[in-house]
């Protein structure tokens, strides 16, 4: 059956998963675009219903086919792709890292943090420590993340319970003041901190810093972009695996 009205009750609910709150009520969260829903399928999370538009004629079949007006009314995009789904949220208790993992303290903008959990997902990281930052699985986020939030271990807590649970781990700060990356040599396991794009590090993470390090910028340069720092950062931590 295909539906035209945006004001049909499975496209209302739909909609609603662009807010927080909603997703918190339904277990759920929006997954954009035929390659990342079949990533999602591939990543052993939960698909509990994809929907198409209805000029949709890709190879993934739907539980769910909208009228264009109503399909462009689930997605921020300007211009969206004809197929989305809802995931559902994992649900990962917060415990200590196997390897090398990262703290994102206090990340507002959706965009970086995905962009970062993008990164670390290409890099290794697979378990990731977030602090008051901006939601991983919203619409944002979840696209700039290009997978990323399928394929990593996203923990969520407080600052004293993130700093509890990695008690043991020697933590790494990103800090204008601190050591130059390109000549740090890191512990064998280490948490890589990144601060917010506005006031970096917390003091309390800040304080726990076994050691602190820096990018090297030219004179002019005041700051690069903390999902830019993050990745670099990553890599140079990582460089002897890529060498």
């Amino acid at each position: 059956m295909l539906i035209l009205s945006k004001s049909n009750p499975q496209v209302k609910e739909l909609r609603a998963l662009r807010e927080k709150k909603a997703r918190k009520e339904a277990g759920s969260f929006l997954v954009e675009g035929e390659k990342m829903v079949k990533e999602c399928l591939l990543s052993g999370i939960r698909v509990k219903r994809i929907v198409a538009r209805e000029d949709y004629r890709g190879e993934l079949a739907p539980d769910l086919v909208l009228g264009s007006d109503a399909f462009s009314s689930i997605s921020e995009e300007k211009t969206p792709q004809p197929v989305l789904a809802e995931a559902e949220l994992p649900h990962t208790s917060l415990c200590p890292p196997k390897g090398s993992c990262l703290v994102l303290d206090g990340l507002q903008d959706p965009a970086n943090v995905g962009a970062i959990i993008r990164t670390a997902n290409a890099a290794g990281y697979k378990e990731l420590y977030l602090i008051g930052c901006a939601d991983p699985f919203s619409p944002k986020s979840v696209r700039a993340s290009m997978s990323g939030v399928f394929f990593t271990e996203l923990m969520q807590g407080t600052r004293e319970e993130v700093l509890s649970v990695l008690e043991n781990i020697p933590f790494i700060a990103a800090d204008m003041d601190g050591e130059n990356i390109f000549s740090f040599t890191p512990p064998e396991k280490f948490a890589l901190c990144i601060g917010s794009e506005g006031n970096g590090l917390s003091e309390p993470v800040r304080a726990r810093a076994a050691h602190t390090v820096r990018i090297p910028m030219g004179e002019k340069t005041e700051s690069l972009n903390a999902a830019v720092s993050a990745g670099i950062l990553m890599y140079e931590l990582k460089r002897n695996l890529f060498i």
